[in-house]
């Protein structure tokens, strides 16, 4: 049996595809993290955000446990981005859920690193200032 042995994230970002490696070599180069747990849906931040659907919720959650508890991750990142289809708003709109997200995971994993992230036009990832 293979074991891999290394420090983990966990990425709860939006399906398309387009953003899951600029958020991935973001959090290696920035965390020095050597794997990510990516769980996707359409628009999490709005839905973490507006804690609703209850399904989505729930499921979101599960699977952060299980990269928290079973991979021993050590950082949650939510994020939102540049021309969602799942979340078809404005960037500012956008950025507040990431911060209500935020204020949400805080509270279920009051100790784990949090952090939002944006990813803009050119798909460059920014971390979101939490308290603006």
């Amino acid at each position: 049996m293979y074991y891999m042995h290394g420090t983990f994230a966990t990425s709860v970002s939006c399906m398309d595809g387009r953003v899951q490696e600029p958020i991935s070599r973001y959090l290696k180069e920035k965390f020095r993290i050597d794997f990510i747990d990516t769980i996707t849906e359409p628009g999490p931040n709005k839905i973490l955000a507006e804690n609703s659907p209850v399904v989505k919720i729930e499921s979101i959650r599960q699977r952060i446990e299980i990269s928290l508890n079973k991979h021993k991750s050590n950082l949650i990142a939510v994020s939102g981005h540049y021309d969602c289809a799942g979340n078809p708003t404005t960037m500012e709109n956008q950025l507040g859920q990431i911060r209500t997200a935020i204020e949400h995971l805080s509270k279920w994993y009051p100790s784990v690193k949090i952090i939002g992230l944006w990813i803009d036009d050119n798909w460059k990832v920014q971390e979101v200032n939490p308290f603006l």
